[in-house]
């Protein structure tokens, strides 16, 4: 088992915002703003477009923000799901392998949501049930995916004794 440092600079800006900008276009989707309304496009479309400025930053970004920093190889996944089974926890400054693939499922669905929710508005789709129901069973997974993603991030912050919730705010982890 690694040895985390006390406290390590991990999240750049960009990422923090970029995290509480997505969170914030969900959040107001799913409970604010009036379904098919402009706000609620607008809303949509600046989830998309946070997802693709992500992506290109995870290519030109800070360390831990790249993708080639945390990406989710079956090698990793493999070795912390046994590390995971042994009751021990690697030190991975950025997201361990597993949060890696959540972080990419949720990116995914994002943009799914954002295309189609765009198809509604074409002339081919309007009304077309099919992909309203489609959207809106692509937002409920999205919902149940960040709802596992928020506890996965307290029950690994307790079991890593890492503040990680607070490093999303601050961009530094911190070990209790």
């Amino acid at each position: 088992m690694s040895e985390a440092p006390r406290a390590e600079r991990v999240w750049d800006p960009f990422v923090r915002v970029f995290h509480w900008s997505l969170v914030t276009c969900v959040v107001l989707n799913q409970w604010v703003l009036e379904e098919g309304d402009p706000p609620h496009e607008w809303a949509g479309y600046t989830a998309a477009g946070l997802v693709g400025l992500r992506v290109l930053w995870g290519f030109i970004g800070t360390r831990h923000a790249r993708f080639a920093d945390f990406w989710p190889t079956p090698q990793r996944v493999r070795q912390h799901l046994a590390a995971l089974g042994r009751g021990e926890h690697l030190h991975t400054p950025g997201h361990n392998p597993l949060g890696a693939l959540m972080m990419l499922a949720l990116m995914g669905l994002v943009l799914l949501l954002g295309f189609t929710g765009w198809l509604q508005g074409t002339d081919r789709f309007w009304g077309n049930e099919a992909v309203q129901e489609l959207h809106e069973g692509l937002a409920e997974a999205l919902l149940w995916l960040a709802g596992l993603h928020a506890v996965a991030a307290l029950v690994m912050g307790r079991l890593e004794r890492t503040r990680l919730v607070k490093a999303m705010v601050t961009g530094v982890k911190e070990r209790y």
